[in-house]
């Protein structure tokens, strides 16, 4: 009996372990149907609504976390905020070049996430939103369609923009709607400034407390580098060089210096204010 207690309270927990991880993959996988592009058209994407909507509603906080003021998007912007989404999904991404679909696709990602969250605000973490036209977690029900093709979040992180671009600065550009990933930029990605600016989103953020941070001979920093550290390093050591890269000087220093080992926490309050 106490045998049999005792495995029902580990399939509990697994269980358990299982609900609170379920929402956003971590695993890559490549959707060859998005990956072609057009290095000849030198069109731009309009995402100034979008650039307008982050200019007034991203917060600046101590510690260098930006915020987004989710409870304060008003009527107006909201209706410009679906007619934007609007406009993405009727654009086929495939026939711009790739700094412009690079752009378009983190754009796209946070301006979603930006969306559900208005719609059901206030939640205290995005996992806990279930609105009811989603017919799973929020992270992989289908919430748009381009190109005929239903994309969830999960879909536009782990099936194209990580794939695809196979670059580690992505995580930098999206918001994953915790504390512990970079926060929204007060700006929109651009194909001209998307490699600039997410050069600056993960140096921003790796010299933040809620990215890396070494007090008292204890090294913190935030389980996205854990979560997904195929794509970041692949080990402690060389994340500690990684971490050293994006640090300021004095911080560089002491990173490449520690010995101990990385304390990986994570943060699943929403990032708003």
């Amino acid at each position: 009996m106490a045998q049999r207690k005792a495995v029902l309270g580990i399939f509990f927990l697994v269980s358990l372990l299982g609900s609170t991880m379920a929402g956003a993959s971590t695993e890559s996988q490549y959707w060859g149907y998005w990956d072609r592009s057009n290095e000849r058209n030198r069109e731009i994407i309009d995402h100034g609504s979008w650039n307008s909507i982050l200019a007034h509603y991203v917060v600046n906080k101590e510690g260098g976390a930006n915020r987004f003021r989710y409870g304060a998007l008003s009527s107006a912007d909201q209706k410009a905020l679906k007619n934007y989404i609007r406009t993405l999904e009727d654009t086929d991404p495939r026939s711009y070049r790739r700094d412009e679909q690079q752009a378009y696709w983190l754009n796209l990602y946070n301006a979603l996430t930006v969306k559900i969250i208005s719609d059901n605000y206030p939640v205290k973490t995005f996992a806990d939103i279930r609105a009811k036209n989603l017919s799973g977690d929020p992270w992989s029900s289908p919430v748009v369609t381009v190109s005929e093709q239903p994309l969830s979040l999960n879909d536009i992180e782990n099936r194209i923009l990580r794939p695809i671009w196979k670059d580690h600065k992505v995580h930098f550009g999206l918001n994953c709607t915790d504390m512990s990933c970079p926060g929204l930029l007060p700006q929109a990605f651009t194909g001209n400034n998307v490699k600039a600016l997410l050069k600056k989103s993960g140096k921003d953020f790796i010299n933040s407390q809620n990215g890396v941070t070494l007090k008292n001979g204890k090294l913190t920093a935030s389980s996205l580098f854990n979560q997904y550290r195929s794509d970041f390093a692949r080990d402690d050591k060389a994340l500690l060089k990684f971490f050293a890269h994006y640090a300021d000087d004095r911080l560089a220093l002491y990173i490449l210096g520690f010995q101990g080992k990385i304390d990986f926490v994570h943060d699943r309050s929403l990032n708003s204010i």
